[in-house]
Parts: structure tokens; C-alpha cells; sequence
């Protein structure tokens, strides 16, 4: 009769303290997690910037130490191609990595939807060829067409994110929006079902207290840390995110665009006309209309009946 397999406690595989961490006391070694916050506390930039600590070697944020370096594979699901490789090489250039070798692979389908059979082939398949350490998923609301708050339609699509991790023994980082509001944990500001805060092994988590940018790490196996202070730091469009001694001053959060408002409003609303757009950002129309002008050369937002939708 077949029977699943067991061995004892003590005969269980260890695990070398140095092999624990991707990215130490950030992100541990083949974790899959939630990297979460609310609009503009700089999510993307803190996914990409691990993505370069690991395919380069330097220290993430520039204090967390890179303990194994690989490729890393992206899937950056709202910028275009030219806004990641300019913020690619801009944290190259402040952190003095080779952006010109940097081992970081970007899919440039249009769209990918891990909740399709299909996608989810082609997803294995390019994991299977590309040998990532780490995979990046930007944002999670672009990855499927189900109902985030129904449990029996996200379980399926996380279970599918730990499948990876085992199959190609790999780090799954998932980018995902969290609740406006007040929470004193992190993982319970993010939005939809609460599989998604279960399902981290590591999970950050960003917002914003006053003028402060605060990095949050909750770990399912060591010690969590609240309230790393952070920054955007660099020059011009070389920006890079810093944690900040206690002696340094907090620089303002950058002011949000029209366009940031437009694009955070067609995240939570769906399609809307520029009337209802000018509404929402309480600008005159003409801004209204350039900034939908320069998102549609990006390939951001469409038009569809006199509305606009994100690509």
C-alpha cells in the first residue's frame, strides 16, 4: 500500500546560517512574499532596487547585504519599457553597479495573467530557460481578471506563485496595493483576501508616516523590524532608495503628479472620462488632457468610447 513518505525530526535536512538569506534580514532565500504599500510610497522603486542588489551584489537599499547574487527575472506590469530601464540604470549609477551587465532579464509581453493556463505555461517556460534567483511580479492587480477579496479565486493563483518557487527553486517577490488607512500591521492593509499576507515567507511593507517614508519587515522565520526610515536619494533621474541614519534629514515626499492621479484613480475606479478625471484631481481640464496625452504615448492608458482605461 503506498504511503507518504516521513523521516524523523532530527533527521530533517539543515540549512547553513549563510544560505538562509537572499538578501540579509530582507528577503530569506527561495521566500515568496508581499512587497506592499499604498499609491507613491515608492513600491516599484524598492522591488527594483533588490532586483539590482541581487543581479549585481551590492547591498539592497544600501545597508541590507547581498548573501547569493543570480539573475533576477521582472515582470513590470504598469511602466513602460523606457521608464524601467531608466530607473534600472538610474540605481545602477547610485549604487556604482555595471548597468550595462547587469543580469537583470525583463518580459515585455503586453500582458501576463497567472490566473490563464496559458500564461502560466509560458511563465514556467521562460523561468525554465532564464534560471532566475529571483522573479518579480509588478503589481498583482495586472496579473489576473479575478476577484482579489474572494479567497477561492486568489488561492489558487498564490498556490500557483509557491509552486514556482519549489519547481525552479527560486525567490517570488509580488508587488501588490495596499488599503488606504491606518493599520498597525502592514500585512493587514493589504488589499483583498487575507491569503495574501498568509502566504508570506518574507513580506516588506512601505508607507508613509507625515513626511516620513517608513520600511516595514515581517518575517515568518526571525526577528520582524518596524519603521526602517527611507529615501529617494540621487540626483536628477539617478534616484535610489537609502535607509537613512537616525542624524539625517527627512527629505518631502515628492509631490504626486497629475498623471500619478490620474493612473491611482483608473486603479480604483476603472474607466472614467476626463470630466470625471478632472473632478478626481481638482485641475483645470487642459492639465487633465496633457497628462492623459503623455500616459497614451506611454502606452499607459487607452481610450475606449470617450474613457479612459489603464493599458
Amino acid at each position: 500500500m503506498s504511503r507518504l513518505p516521513v523521516r524523523r525530526a532530527c533527521q530533517l535536512d539543515t540549512q547553513p546560517e549563510e544560505q538562509r538569506w537572499l538578501i540579509d534580514g530582507l528577503w530569506a532565500d527561495q521566500a515568496v512574499g508581499v512587497l506592499g504599500g499604498e499609491p507613491k510610497c515608492c513600491k516599484s522603486f524598492c522591488a527594483l532596487d533588490m532586483a539590482v542588489s541581487v543581479a549585481s551584489g551590492v547591498p539592497c537599499l544600501g545597508r541590507f547585504a547581498t548573501s547569493q547574487t543570480g539573475r533576477v527575472l521582472l515582470y513590470a506590469a504598469e511602466d513602460a519599457q523606457h521608464v524601467v530601464r531608466r530607473r534600472l540604470d538610474g540605481i545602477c549609477r547610485v549604487v556604482g553597479a555595471d548597468f550595462d551587465t547587469l543580469d537583470v532579464a525583463v518580459i515585455t509581453a503586453p500582458s501576463l495573467r497567472i490566473d490563464l493556463a496559458v500564461d502560466r505555461e509560458l511563465l514556467n517556460n521562460t523561468i525554465e530557460a532564464v534560471k532566475p534567483k529571483l522573479v518579480v511580479l509588478d503589481p498583482f492587480v495586472r496579473l489576473h481578471r479575478c476577484n482579489e477579496n474572494d479567497v477561492q479565486d486568489v488561492a489558487p493563483m498564490l498556490s500557483y506563485l509557491r509552486n514556482l518557487q519549489r519547481r525552479f527553486h527560486c525567490a517570488v517577490l509580488l508587488v501588490h496595493h495596499a488599503r488606504k488607512g491606518g493599520h498597525s500591521r502592514g500585512g493587514q492593509a493589504l488589499r483583498g483576501s487575507s491569503e495574501l499576507h498568509a502566504i508570506g515567507d518574507s513580506n516588506l511593507y512601505l508607507r508613509r508616516r507625515g513626511p516620513d517614508l517608513l520600511l516595514s519587515i515581517e518575517q515568518r522565520a526571525a526577528p520582524s523590524i518596524d519603521d526602517i526610515p527611507i529615501a529617494l536619494q540621487g540626483h536628477d533621474d539617478a534616484l535610489a532608495l537609502r535607509v537613512l541614519d537616525n542624524d539625517e534629514p527627512r527629505a518631502p515626499p515628492p509631490q504626486a503628479t497629475v498623471a500619478d492621479k490620474i493612473v491611482d484613480t483608473l486603479t480604483s475606479t476603472g474607466p472614467q472620462t476626463p470630466r470625471e478625471l478632472r473632478a478626481a484631481c481638482g485641475v483645470r481640464m487642459a492639465r487633465v488632457y496633457d497628462a492623459l496625452r503623455h500616459l497614451a504615448d506611454d502606452g499607459r492608458v487607452v481610450q475606449d468610447h470617450g474613457a479612459y482605461q489603464l493599458a
